[in-house]
């Protein structure tokens, strides 16, 4: 089974209304302007799978810091799970730092939605390495068991519209004081899962895993190499960050390592399924 764990899409009714959501939201509209800017409904969701065969694919909107724009994302993300359960698993995004961010967690729980994320600390402008800030989100998290898919980008390399200030040192925090949830970082935890080769950070990191987002943009396809190093392999999901890239690019990154079938298949679904399906 092929599990995407990280993509975006938004209501048709957004998308033809977007210019005025980017004036409102300022980290949304950094990273969609420009003429290769994409959005993604359910239908292209759905012929994309077709495409690339995955079987399922978790679905969320954008972290908006708006919590009344989050709510109307997350019941787009309701709606389409619930017309196609047997491919679609949502997760709900809500503002950490807002007064309704546990609230609105709970709604969507109540009404399907699966986990919480994509969230980006930029984005929304909170710390998770400020447990204080956090206090509302892993709360309601813990209460309900939730997942929390959590962006982290890497602090060094090359520049591009929405790199951050959360790199690994701040995932670290967050995984170190909250180890009682599950928490897939983004984007390789910004190159955080290399650290697990330390051993005393290993062992705090058992509820710790990592979605490849955007990976052929960020590093040379022994990157899964180095992960299966750094054993850690077990802990990798595919997370496309579609529209920005289909799942199939990230089949041809793969083709280019030297990991067995085995392993390819781990990264492509069964950690997946293993921890957020079983």
């Amino acid at each position: 089974m092929k599990i995407d764990v990280h993509v975006h899409i938004l209501s048709p009714d957004f998308i033809a209304d977007v210019e005025n959501y980017k004036k409102r939201e300022a980290h949304f509209c950094l990273i969609h302007t420009g003429p290769k800017v994409k959005y993604a409904t359910v239908d292209s969701v759905l012929a994309d799978m077709e495409k690339s065969g995955v079987d399922r694919t978790v679905v969320f909107g954008f972290p908006f810091k708006d919590i009344g724009i989050c709510r109307e994302a997350n019941d787009y993300i309701i709606d389409v799970v619930n017309k196609y359960p047997d491919k679609l698993t949502g997760f709900a995004v809500a503002p950490p730092l807002d007064p309704g961010c546990a609230a609105e967690i709970a709604r969507c729980h109540d009404q399907g939605l699966k986990g919480v994320g994509e969230l980006i600390p930029d984005a929304q402008q909170f710390d998770i390495s400020d447990q204080d800030q956090m206090k509302s989100l892993v709360g309601i998290c813990r209460e309900r068991n939730l997942p929390i898919l959590m962006h982290a980008n890497e602090q060094v390399g090359h520049y591009y519209p929405g790199k951050g200030e959360t790199g690994p040192r701040r995932a670290f925090c967050f995984a170190q004081d909250n180890q009682d949830l599950t928490i897939i970082f983004a984007h390789w935890g910004g190159g955080l899962f290399f650290y697990e080769l330390m051993p005393e950070l290993k062992k705090e990191m058992t509820h710790v895993y990592y979605d490849n987002a955007a990976s052929p943009y960020l590093y040379a396809p022994q990157v899964y190499e180095a992960a299966r190093t750094a054993g850690i392999l077990d802990k990798v999901m595919l997370g496309s960050d579609f529209p920005l890239l289909s799942p199939t690019r990230y089949y041809k990154e793969l083709s280019k390592t030297n990991l067995t079938q085995e392993e390819k298949d781990m990264v492509l679904g069964k950690n997946a399924e293993r921890v957020l399906f079983s």
